[in-house]
């Protein structure tokens, strides 16, 4: 199965107190081939901003490097 390996960053919903404190998260995870659009249009609608793309190699859940 062709994996992605997925690093976005996304706006915090969390503790936003005013419009000035807007935190970024920043995350990588590991997505099918199958469930790739929709993971981008999940990204995109939250406001997130997709910054790079990896062809991964593997099962769901295995370890790709970082933590």
């Amino acid at each position: 199965m062709r994996m992605f390996k997925v690093t976005a960053c996304v706006p915090s919903q969390s503790r936003i107190r005013t419009q000035r404190e807007l935190q970024n998260t920043y995350f990588t995870k590991l997505v099918p081939y199958d469930n790739w659009f929709t993971e981008q249009q999940r990204i995109m609608k939250m406001g997130g901003k997709i910054i790079k793309v990896q062809l991964a190699t593997g099962k769901p859940g295995m370890n790709t490097g970082i933590s």
